[in-house]
């Protein structure tokens, strides 16, 4: 065998030498492939091998007690190996059917659902919140637990017209990505500024080459060099916040959720697409955000009932149209919702400095 690749700062370490003996022995040589219940895959390679995966939600923020019992698990019945997933499922590998059953009941024993596989809701990919990130204006692993909590049978069971991607994001520069489904912050109102700070903290041609809408400029303040928001070109996306810390733009009040639909990274079946606004100005209000998740249960229900077989949120969507879904959701519709960006300039601002 090779010696292993060293890791470097743009790549990872040589994933070989942790990977389960089965898959090294396969590599590149599976032939099919199946999912005999929700959670479950096995995967058949060209000498018989088998590997039966069985995937499971974690609560995303893990502590050491969790790591410590999902690596005694993989140490009593997998023979030490488990990965995690981009999403934060965690998933064990064996060789044997057998070996598939007593792996499901000590994880459901232990609290940790087996699913996320196939036409279920899979487990949420999120920023980090409050508890990592240094510019969140919610905690979106929060809003995950919450939301998690309420569709825990639609993660354990296979159930749904296709695979749903949910999405929720801490701050409105959005490292949730696209999704079916996405929840993200929206600031309504422009940053405040701690005049006294900004001249020792921040560096303010950076600050002014952040804005994309170019409505920040030096300014000074009580004899001190500091920086000045035009709030009529501003847009309120937090991107000042994070290299200027005194531009403080989270708010109690004015800090709301803001819910997308349609969003999808795939090209299978239909060409990737940009997920549009349908619902903004809910309450972010932990620590259970009972208005969003309730939008959320909304949105899956009239999909579940109302989509065809293997169609994504975003196809059914465009199939029924955009007034049917308002009309099948119950959500009200303004003027912001679902903007084609032909014409958009005049929606979002007029600055030529504008980009994407």
């Amino acid at each position: 065998m090779a010696p292993p690749r060293r890791p470097v700062e743009s790549g990872v370490p040589d994933p070989m030498p942790f990977m389960h003996p089965l898959l090294r022995k396969n590599y590149g040589t599976w032939r099919w492939h199946e999912r005999p219940r929700p959670g479950v895959l096995r995967h058949v390679a060209a000498s018989g091998d088998e590997v039966w995966t069985v995937k499971a939600g974690t609560q995303r923020q893990l502590d050491v007690y969790t790591v410590r019992a999902l690596c005694a698990i993989a140490t009593d019945l997998a023979d030490g190996h488990l990965r995690f997933t981009t999403r934060s499922n965690v998933e064990f590998m064996v060789g044997a059917a057998e070996r598939v059953d007593p792996l499901i009941a000590r994880l459901e024993a232990e609290g940790f659902p087996v699913g996320g596989t196939g036409n279920s809701v899979s487990m949420i990919s999120h920023t980090q919140g409050w508890l990592h990130c240094d510019i969140p204006g919610t905690d979106a692993s929060g809003v995950v637990k919450a939301l998690m909590d309420a569709v825990h049978h639609e993660f354990t069971h296979e159930e749904m017209p296709n695979k749903v991607k949910i999405t929720t994001s801490c701050c409105q520069i959005n490292c949730g990505g696209q999704g079916d489904i996405a929840i993200n912050i929206q600031h309504t109102k422009p940053p405040k500024i701690n005049h006294d700070l900004v001249a020792g903290v921040c560096e303010r041609p950076a600050v002014v080459a952040r804005c994309p809408v170019a409505a920040i400029r030096p300014a000074m303040v009580n004899g001190k060099p500091s920086l000045e928001v035009d709030e009529a070109k501003c847009v309120c996306c937090g991107a000042c916040y994070p290299p200027c810390p005194p531009m403080q733009i989270n708010d109690p009040v004015h800090s709301k959720l803001a819910i997308w639909v349609g969003g999808k990274h795939s090209s299978t079946r239909s060409k990737p697409t940009f997920h549009k606004l349908v619902a903004a100005g809910i309450p972010n209000n932990p620590p259970r955000w009972p208005e969003a998740t309730e939008i959320v249960l909304t949105i899956l229900d009239a999909y579940k009932s109302g989509a065809k077989p293997w169609e994504r949120v975003g196809e059914w969507v465009e199939r029924i149209g955009w007034a049917r879904f308002f009309e099948e959701t119950g959500l009200p519709f303004t003027k912001y919702h679902v903007d084609n960006w032909r014409g958009s300039r005049g929606s979002l601002n007029s600055s030529a400095h504008l980009h994407f």
